[in-house]
């Protein structure tokens, strides 16, 4: 994650680089380091490098670090024949490189060439079954083919061998809850809390999934989620009381006609609380909004 010192220091070196005040290697080395899209930027200088054969040499083994750069850049541009011509040079210095195969498997995906792109990755993952990198971009290679259940599958492979991935297991949640498979979204939510308790975003949107599935269970189960994202965020998050509302509504209506004891005795303190502090929190942050919030509470019955 890019810090705020660092994104400054990106800022400044880019608006140098595009006023002419140079820096532009040290502009491409920044980009490289922190792992950010400036895809336009780096085609752009990166290349009126490598088209100076002065300034291409004095780069020594960097040059080559850098037309892998400027490849990458290129197939987000579209510029497709660009990205091309530098893997060639690649592939003349390094003719059997894998890292050299994993972008000519890029390019085959950005010209939509997806049987090609498939069988080059398996290829690779053949000579190394365990590369992250080639197992997520079979995933996006699905998912760009608008094919979520071939997605759902590589990610389910995926995850059965690096199960500590936080960010695959919430890709597939939010695949299956697209697919409005909401009971197994709630199970990759539940790991994610497992492994990452404090973290008040999969708290919030596990939550959603319990309520979306509905029932007193789960009803009072999501609450408690939306409860624990406002102790997690300070109070601070407005999708989180509403929430408690929502669930607050839902619940009494489910507990009509139950006996006393079955009751859900916590729901009008908690729904009060709840309202109050979102009714604060518009008037501070959205007064212009504030009677629409009330008559939504209203319906409510809050």
């Amino acid at each position: 994650m890019v810090t705020k010192t660092e994104e400054t220091e990106l800022n400044q070196l880019e608006d140098q680089v595009e006023n002419g005040g140079g820096g532009v290697w040290e502009y491409l080395c920044l980009v490289r380091k922190l792992k950010v899209r400036r895809s336009e930027l780096v085609l752009k200088h990166g290349l009126s490098i490598l088209n100076d054969p002065g300034k291409r040499s004095a780069l020594g083994p960097d040059e080559w670090t850098l037309y892998e750069q400027v490849a990458i850049a290129a197939m987000d541009c579209q510029s497709l024949a660009v990205a091309q011509n530098c893997i060639k040079v690649l592939q003349k210095k390094f003719p059997e490189s894998k890292r050299v195969g994993k972008i000519e498997a890029l390019l085959l995906e950005a010209k939509g060439m997806w049987e090609e792109a498939e069988k080059a990755y398996s290829i690779l993952l053949e000579d190394n079954p365990l590369d992250q990198v080639i197992h997520k971009r079979k995933v996006a290679m699905a998912k760009a083919q608008g094919k979520p259940s071939l997605a759902i599958e590589h990610l389910n492979k995926y995850l059965e061998v690096f199960m500590a991935d936080h960010d695959a297991w919430r890709e597939l949640a939010e695949i299956y809850v697209s697919l409005q498979m909401y009971k197994q979204a709630a199970f990759c939510y539940e790991e994610l809390i497992l492994s990452q308790p404090t973290l008040p975003l999969y708290h919030l949107a596990y939550a959603e999934v319990l309520y979306t599935i509905g029932g007193h269970e789960n009803l009072i189960a999501a609450r408690k989620y939306y409860a624990s994202t406002i102790d997690l965020t300070g109070g601070k998050s407005t999708r989180a009381l509403l929430g408690i509302c929502l669930c607050g509504s839902a619940i009494a209506q489910l507990s009509k006609g139950r006996n006393k004891e079955d009751k859900d005795m916590a729901a009008p303190e908690l729904q009060s609380l709840a309202a109050t502090a979102l009714e604060k929190e518009y008037k501070q942050k959205a007064p212009a909004k504030l009677n629409l919030l009330s008559s939504a509470l209203r319906s409510l019955k809050l």
